[in-house]
């Protein structure tokens, strides 16, 4: 078999063209089983036909190689394309149809008509095989390894096409995001230009208002002045009058002897009266002026520079946030947001889309959003409620962009059940045991009938102690109440009617206070906390009162509870802040326990103890009161409800609890220990 035919129809791509066939020739035992391609595009309007002769019947033994049968003006051809076609092969132009044949990229050819305006394109990649006798002067490459080449590199284009497409599609997004905020904005700023506007012309209303207000009282008060002077004026007039009257009528009808019996009277009246008068002002008591000064220039040229816009925005990246690593599972955890500038400046203006999410490393789908408040001045608060306990992330975010040190792990708890509160047999055996606090490193100290303060460790054993018996620095007698904050520590020194201030490892530093009732003195001091601005505050269990210092003892404020009312409290023990910054204290008269704000106001009462002593309030707002005279241990949930008691306690006192993991520790005065309970 010399050679064999393959018929490929060919569409155009004009809508009106005819389907055209072009014959090929595969001619030669060598190149039988190539494939070759033909893409072809014709112009209808000069109507070519390939193909329709018999080219075998031209030629009954065809020279190996590709022949095209075609008519063209000159009438049928059958021509032989030479095989292969090399980069070097010289082009061949037919002269009937002006086609000229050219190689591509070494066995590629394209066939062109350059006729007018109008092409014919034939474009095909042939392949083949053949004896290395055959072909020694050029190199053979199969189809599938320069397809493949091919695939590879359209594959190639079409990633990075969609790579670019990805990357263009986002910043179109982007663009619509900051379109749609440039209207948030747009709408935010056209609030706060009105409101402040609105504040502005109330404040005019309210100056126009108080002026006026003023010119009338200063109208009526010359007004009225001036109309009791004028009365004044009138009565001397008619009391002149009076007598005048009474004298022209005695020299006008009277005899000698009654002008002689009434002579004497009338002067003397009369001369009385213009004595008087002669004694006062005529000039009227009030000037009439009444003038007002606006002086709207300085205004009129402040308001023409009043406000701005602003256009540019926080830098996401320069933006800060704070709040607590621990949440609790259930309660509200807020987040704290300052918007900042490219340059670390605090940005001033609210209006910038701000949001916070919680997700749980351990649940996938567990995903808590948060309610955002913008405060208009460049802070804004995220609250968020988490539903599962375990390891998160928290995410916030600026306009799309993280903000400085997001994401950020958080550790969120378990919710506080003090009804699972529990003992977990850990007793610290401890003389008459009165106060206990717990230092962040987990270290106990216990206030002790010992005059001094022991410190344990976590297990129990015994570390420290701190000061003996005695009035000197650093010596106790009755330390009632310990607080410690760092390294620092304060003692309320009760039976010294002080209070000492030391290092956590006991070396004194200094002390403030004495026996009285002045300011800044004592009269058997049971209690002391430190609140998060390092001010102290103090019972004063004989005064009856609460005493505020800073953290060197100087006196700030007192909060009496002499006196009756709700602001009344006798007998002051236990202290404690709720998560507001709010003093709790418990009240042994009156058996409840007082809150007062920051600045001494009283909030509320709440509690119906027996004999309340130590105080304790977590982070959650649950109040742990030891009840002395009760024997017991009563927890209130942060709106004043007795929600649990731990009974069979003997004397409790101070209350205290684990920073770390919210372990409770009772001062068990009437045991001599100090026990400790889990949750």
């Amino acid at each position: 078999m010399n050679g064999a035919r393959d018929e490929f129809p060919i569409r155009c791509n004009d809508g009106d063209c005819r389907m055209y066939s072009l014959k090929l020739l595969l001619a030669g035992t060598d190149i039988i089983r190539s494939y070759v391609a033909f893409q072809l595009a014709i112009s209808v309007s000069h109507k070519y036909w390939l193909g329709g002769g018999q080219p075998m019947a031209c030629r009954t033994n065809p020279t190996p190689g590709i022949w095209v049968h075609w008519s063209g003006a000159c009438g049928p051809h059958l021509h032989r394309l030479p095989y292969p076609v090399h980069t070097t092969h010289p082009r061949w132009q037919s002269s009937g149809d002006v086609m000229v044949i050219s190689n591509v990229a070494g066995h590629g050819m394209v066939i062109k008509r350059i006729k007018s305006s109008i092409w014919t394109q034939l474009a095909t990649t042939t392949s083949h095989k053949s004896s290395a006798g055959t072909h020694k002067s050029h190199s053979v490459k199969e189809i599938s390894t320069v397809a493949k080449t091919h695939q590879m590199e359209i594959s190639g284009a079409l990633e990075d096409a969609n790579e670019v497409v990805t990357k263009l599609t986002g910043a179109i997004d982007e663009n619509n995001r900051m379109i749609e905020q440039v209207e948030i904005s747009k709408r935010t700023a056209f609030l706060a230009i009105n409101q402040a506007f609105e504040i502005l012309q109330q404040r005019l209303d309210e100056r126009k208002k108080t002026l006026l207000s003023e010119l009338e009282a200063i109208s009526l008060s010359k007004t009225t002045a001036l109309t009791l002077q004028k009365e004044h004026f009138e009565k001397m007039v008619g009391d002149i009058g009076h007598y005048t009257d009474m004298a022209s009528q005695i020299l006008q009808t009277h005899t000698d002897h009654e002008i002689v019996a009434l002579g004497g009277l009338i002067p003397t009246e009369l001369q009385a009266t213009l004595k008087r008068v002669q004694t006062i002002s005529l000039t009227p008591n009030q000037h009439s002026n009444i003038s007002v000064s606006v002086k709207t220039d300085d205004l009129v040229r402040q308001l023409s520079k009043l406000g701005e816009i602003i256009v540019f925005s926080p830098s996401p990246s320069s933006c800060t946030w704070m709040s607590t690593s621990v949440a609790k599972v259930g309660t509200r955890y807020h987040v704290k947001v300052q918007s900042k500038t490219s340059e670390g400046a605090e940005y001033p203006h609210g209006g910038v889309e701000v949001k916070g999410e919680m997700r749980s490393k351990t649940h996938n789908r567990a995903v808590v959003y948060g309610e955002v408040e913008d405060h208009r001045d460049g802070t804004y608060t995220i609250t968020l409620t988490p539903q599962t306990a375990g390891p998160h992330q928290l995410l916030i975010t600026m306009d799309g962009q993280h903000v400085q040190n997001s994401p950020n792990d958080l550790d969120v708890r378990p919710k506080r059940d003090y009804h699972t509160l529990c003992n977990d047999q850990q007793v610290i055996q401890c003389k008459a045991p009165r106060c206990v606090a717990i230092h962040d490193n987990g270290d106990i100290y216990v206030g002790s009938g010992d005059h001094c303060i022991y410190v344990f460790d976590q297990t129990g054993q015994l570390k420290n102690t701190i000061g003996s018996s005695g009035s000197g620095d650093g010596q106790f007698s009755y330390p009632r109440g310990i607080s410690i904050k760092g390294d620092v520590l304060y003692v309320a020194d009760s039976g010294n009617d002080r209070v000492q201030k030391l290092t956590s490892s006991g070396k004194f530093l200094h002390k403030f206070g004495q026996q009285g009732s002045g300011q800044g003195q004592f009269n058997w001091p049971v209690a002391v906390i430190i609140d998060s601005n390092n001010k102290l505050i103090v019972s004063d269990f004989n005064n009856h009162r609460i005493q505020l210092f800073n953290e060197n003892g100087g006196w700030l404020l007192t909060i009496d509870g002499n006196g009756s009312g709700n602001h009344s409290f006798q007998s002051p023990w236990g202290l404690a802040l709720d998560p507001q910054g709010n003093i709790h204290v418990t009240a042994q008269g009156s058996n409840t326990i007082k809150v007062f704000s920051k600045e001494g106001v009283h909030v509320r009462m709440y509690g119906d103890s027996n004999g309340p002593r130590g105080l304790a309030i977590d982070g959650e707002g649950y109040s742990l009161v030891s009840e002395n005279s009760g024997n017991c241990l009563s927890i209130y949930d942060p709106e004043g409800i007795k929600i649990h008691t731990v009974g069979n306690l003997k004397h409790p006192h101070g209350t205290a609890l684990d920073p770390r993991d919210g372990s409770v520790f009772i001062a068990y005065y009437g045991a001599n220990t100090v026990l400790k309970y889990c949750i």
